[in-house]
């Protein structure tokens, strides 16, 4: 039987955070890959890409992964209802409940963090704990079903990882091999860690109004959660 494996998408996604891990999960035997979203509209991510979904919230089958990608227009869907909905009923019979990036906050919106180890972009990893989620400095978190990607380029990562655990590491490391994914990255600067002080103030800048916006709707939805969520 085929897996079944649905990415969410949304205005504004970071399209590698799906793209990435889609390349793999697309490569895996007798898998099937959803590119979830309300409509069948076309979605243009937060770089200008357009990305068509190929299903709808209402006609998605039950899924065996259900990954949530991030981006700016993550701020959105912490409060968009209808999504949530669709990711906690999806979240309810997957073998799989994952995220890449700041996608991690949406499962945390949804309540589904509490008491869980994840991660999430370097950027926003302070506000995992704000859902009940015991953050980690990992680049990929798993947590029982749970399975968290860092931020953007984590997600091939995190993709391969899952892979392993959905067929064996053979199939992952040749999917791996198919891809050439060597990284060897020309600056260590991928990290707050290792890139320079200048660096990291320029990123946290290019960040700062969407920080912004994102913690005060963090602030908002858990100040309100009922304390059962």
């Amino acid at each position: 039987m085929a897996l079944e494996i649905g990415l969410l998408v949304f205005p504004k996604i970071q399209q590698l955070d799906l793209t990435g891990p889609y390349e793999v999960f697309a490569s895996l035997p007798e898998a099937r890959v959803h590119l979830v979203a309300k409509s069948l509209a076309p979605v243009t991510s937060a770089t200008g890409l357009v990305l068509t979904p190929t299903t709808t919230f209402s006609a998605c089958p039950t899924l065996d992964v259900l990954c949530v990608p991030g981006g700016a227009g993550v701020n959105a869907l912490m409060e968009d209802a209808e999504t949530l909905d669709f990711v906690r009923r999806q979240a309810s019979g997957a073998r799989y409940l994952t995220s890449v990036c700041t996608g991690a906050l949406v499962l945390g919106a949804a309540g589904l963090l509490k008491g869980r180890r994840a991660t999430t972009h370097w950027a926003a990893h302070d506000l995992l704990a704000a859902f009940g989620a015991v953050p980690v400095e990992e680049r990929v978190v798993r947590d029982g079903n749970l399975v968290t990607g860092g931020g953007v380029t984590a997600g091939i990562d995190f993709a391969l990882t899952l892979a392993a655990e959905l067929t064996d590491a053979a199939t992952a490391k040749a999917i791996q091999l198919q891809h050439e994914y060597a990284p060897a990255p020309p600056f260590d600067a991928g990290r707050p860690e290792t890139a320079s002080p200048a660096v990291t103030a320029a990123a946290r800048a290019r960040l700062a109004a969407s920080r912004a916006e994102r913690e005060a709707i963090v602030a908002r939805i858990t100040t309100h959660r009922p304390p059962s969520d």
